[in-house]
């Protein structure tokens, strides 16, 4: 059973808001817009504030219901977070367009609202000053997750939990160069 709820959280991941939201606004593939990633941040930067938001708080939803429902299947603790890594695995690399999709941050913020709930709520508080101050997404982000597994040890979170808190956001940070570096060759 508990292989059923990871195969159903990538699927999860898998739906791709931005993609959507392209179509839905331009009538075009935001694949092929600015930095051509299919995440919030190229959907605000190309489709307009509006969408943008609401491409963000999907993806951020996605993740937070791939942990809701392994919760509500009462898995454990580790296949909880096998789950949430599954959402964001599917969100980076869906099997429906060629294994070719977003970063993974919005999705990785949503899965680590339900895991570690004040750590992530600081860090991502912190993580938005970062960006007022400095406009830099990227800036906003490597403080944020950069930093969250501080947060996560300070307020004395299970052992696993702190290893997560470093995984995860070592994949999103992994496919965020990879992809980065493919844009600039």
């Amino acid at each position: 059973m508990p292989l059923l709820f990871v195969l159903l959280s990538y699927l999860l991941g898998t739906f791709l808001s931005a993609y959507l939201a392209g179509y839905l606004s331009t009538d075009r593939d935001i694949r092929l817009m600015g930095d051509h990633n299919m995440g919030a941040q190229n959907a605000y930067r190309c489709l307009g504030r509006g969408w943008g938001l609401a491409v963000f708080v999907f993806d951020l939803a996605k993740g937070s219901l791939a942990i809701i429902l392994a919760l509500a299947a009462g898995l454990s603790p580790g296949w909880v977070m096998f789950c949430g890594l599954a959402a964001v695995l599917g969100h980076n690399w869906p099997v429906w367009l060629g294994f070719r999709g977003g970063r993974g941050e919005a999705t990785a913020i949503g899965v680590m609202l339900l895991i570690a709930t004040q750590p992530m709520l600081i860090m991502g508080g912190l993580g938005l000053l970062v960006l007022l101050f400095t406009s830099s997404v990227i800036a906003a982000s490597a403080v944020m997750f950069g930093l969250l597994w501080l947060a996560v040890i300070l307020y004395g979170l299970p052992g696993g939990v702190v290893a997560y808190s470093i995984g995860l956001p070592v994949v999103v940070g992994l496919t965020h160069f990879i992809r980065s570096r493919k844009n600039r060759l």
